[in-house]
């Protein structure tokens, strides 16, 4: 048995509970993600209230995406 403390983002915190628990549907790959990226993020750059289930779904749960996302938004935003 090992008694090296976890990190804490490996911890059972209720964020990261409520991350296990999330509802994923409609669900995406990550390729899947990543074929709609530019077309999203371009969406949300010209429309902040444009929503895309499938995509919202999938960057919750996927911190890589997101991440790539986030980025993207940032470089289209010019900030």
């Amino acid at each position: 048995m090992s008694t090296t403390p976890r990190p804490d983002s490996a911890a059972l915190t209720p964020r990261n509970v409520s991350a296990l628990l999330q509802d994923t549907t409609p669900w995406l790959s990550c390729d899947e993600c990543f074929e709609r990226m530019d077309s999203y993020a371009e969406a949300l750059v010209h429309d902040p209230t444009y929503r895309d289930k499938a995509m919202a779904a999938h960057l919750r749960g996927c911190a890589a995406c997101d991440e790539e996302a986030e980025s993207l938004l940032r470089l289209l935003d010019g900030g």
